[in-house]
């Protein structure tokens, strides 16, 4: 359905009826939801919430509902948009039809009337299957490469600001969306910063509605700020050495996994003049003379060791006067939470501690989040060094590959989708400063870690080649589908993200054959 105003054909319609509402499991996905749930509290909307990971759970709660549901769908001329009748009409019938209504026993006026109609059905006919060929190549086109739009929690603040109920939570919300396509390398760095420069206008328009002395100083206010910051993971709620050693950009370039690099970031610190003593020990815990200055200090330094771009547009959030927190950070505490295999302690869902950890009134699952975040960075880095000191990155001819095993520590933290995909991104980068061979660093890479021992299967995700000019776009879902086919492997396509399957281990071998032939 094409829906040229949010407002009037689509708000409007849903807001009288009682809304189910899918949510997939992601960040962005969760910071929509929390918008919407926030304008149907508004407005006095009921609305059922299910989560759904992939493509046939979405199926099972459709099912389960589909008496309920009803499907509003508006035909727009202006898209020359073939009717149903038309576009499922029986062409046999109509050429019977004609054919009886055309013999010979018609007088010559009525049967110069049924010519000149079957030459105009002839036409209708000719048009729909040039129609047919045109939605054919531009499926084809569409189909071929995966790429992502702007952010949904961004299109539904849009939304709220329409209807002149945008609150600075759902502000937040939208920041938070766009942060973590940005976070996951889902968007280029031109995309985000455009979207950047419109959520800064909207903070800016919140700052001055929100200027009076009562809410500044208010205990529980919520402040948003726009401001460069650094790129290094969760270093406010670390200490600076963690931070620079599990951040995959500095990471990569200082190449963390050997000897040489642990002395390039000794001498990174020693440059900035900071002690050891400083930097090992959190960061609020560190003097505030050497706080004030550590952006300039670590921008000056970083320069000098080649990474310009240590510093980044984004926005951070203060709940009160005690909690301070960067967009980042909560996109990675939340996709945490969501990743995290199983129930936690307290037996509840992931997603919904994902989704509660949203609301500032949920500070405590947070902060549970942030410490799950850690423990993703450090296993990250240290299942990169392990992959990248013993040559398990191989490549096949058209794409790199890599496989983990049962054995690998930590490897039951990477069986999601969004865990492994982004442990392939920052793996995929670390090894295109790690080799010397030309050649890879421009291949793409495919990655495959262990999903279930007992059922013998192997979650595997594509990653496109990393470089400057990369439009974001991913052609393995495609690519992945036509090897399957060809050599009849049972490989599930459940994900909403085509580039990541679900494959039988015993198949592997056949399905990478394919795939090397497939992309050669």
């Amino acid at each position: 359905m094409f829906v040229s105003d949010f407002r009037k054909e689509f708000y409007e319609l849903v807001q009288s009826q009682r809304v189910l509402l899918f949510v997939a499991s992601d960040v962005d996905a969760l910071c929509a939801c929390k918008i919407l749930q926030a304008l149907f509290q508004c407005d006095h909307v009921q609305y059922t919430l299910v989560p759904v990971s992939g493509w046939q759970e979405l199926e099972t709660a459709y099912l389960e509902h589909k008496e309920q549901i009803k499907l509003l769908i508006k035909q727009d001329d202006d898209l020359e948009v073939p009717a149903y009748e038309d576009l499922f009409k029986d062409e046999e019938e109509d050429e019977e039809h004609l054919e009886n209504d055309s013999d010979g026993s018609e007088p010559s006026e009525k049967r110069t009337r049924l010519e000149e109609e079957i030459v105009e059905q002839t036409r209708k006919r000719r048009e729909q299957r040039e129609w047919q060929a045109r939605r054919r190549d531009i499926l084809f086109d569409y189909e071929q490469y995966e790429y992502h739009g702007t952010s949904s929690a961004m299109v539904m603040f849009d939304l709220a600001w329409m209807l002149s109920k945008d609150l600075n939570d759902m502000l937040w919300w939208a920041i938070v969306g766009l942060t973590d396509q940005w976070v996951q390398d889902r968007i280029t760095q031109m995309k985000y910063v455009t979207d950047v420069g419109v959520l800064q206008r909207h903070v800016s328009r919140h700052s001055h509605r929100n200027e009076d002395g009562e809410n500044t100083l208010s205990v529980d206010c919520t402040r948003i700020s726009f401001e460069y910051d650094l790129c290094l993971a969760l270093y406010h709620h670390w200490s600076l050495y963690d931070s620079l050693c599990n951040t995959g950009y500095t990471s990569a370039r200082f190449k963390l996994w050997s000897v040489h690099g642990q002395k390039r970031l000794q001498e990174f610190l020693a440059d900035m003049g900071l002690p050891l003593k400083q930097v090992k020990q959190k960061f609020q815990s560190m003097d505030i003379s050497l706080k004030e200055n550590l952006r300039e200090m670590i921008e000056e330094s970083a320069n000098k060791f080649g990474m310009k771009d240590v510093r980044v547009q984004t926005f951070s959030i203060h709940f009160g006067f005690k909690h301070k927190f960067l967009a980042s950070d909560v996109v990675l505490a939340t996709m945490s939470l969501m990743e995290s295999p199983g129930k936690d302690v307290s037996g509840m869902d992931p997603f919904i501690q994902a989704l509660d950890s949203l609301s500032r009134s949920n500070l405590d699952k947070l902060y549970l989040g942030l410490e799950l975040a850690k423990k993703h960075l450090q296993a990250t880095r240290h299942i990169i060094a392990s992959c990248l000191c013993t040559n398990l990155v191989i490549s096949q001819g058209p794409f790199l590959y890599c496989s983990l095993t049962e054995a690998t520590p930590d490897v039951v933290l990477f069986s999601k989708p969004v865990s492994l995909s982004l442990l392939s991104k920052q793996l995929l980068k670390s090894f295109v400063f790690a080799t010397k061979n030309r050649r890879c660093k421009l291949l793409p890479l495919v990655m495959a870690a262990p999903l279930s021992v007992e059922q013998g299967t192997v979650t595997m995700v594509g990653v496109p080649p990393e470089t400057d000019s990369s439009d974001r776009k991913n052609f393995f879902g495609r690519a992945f589908e036509k090897a399957a086919e060809s050599t009849n492997s049972r490989m599930l396509h459940n994900h909403f993200d085509l580039s990541v399957i679900e494959l039988k281990a015993e198949d592997r071998s056949k399905f990478l054959d394919a795939l090397v032939s497939l992309l050669c």
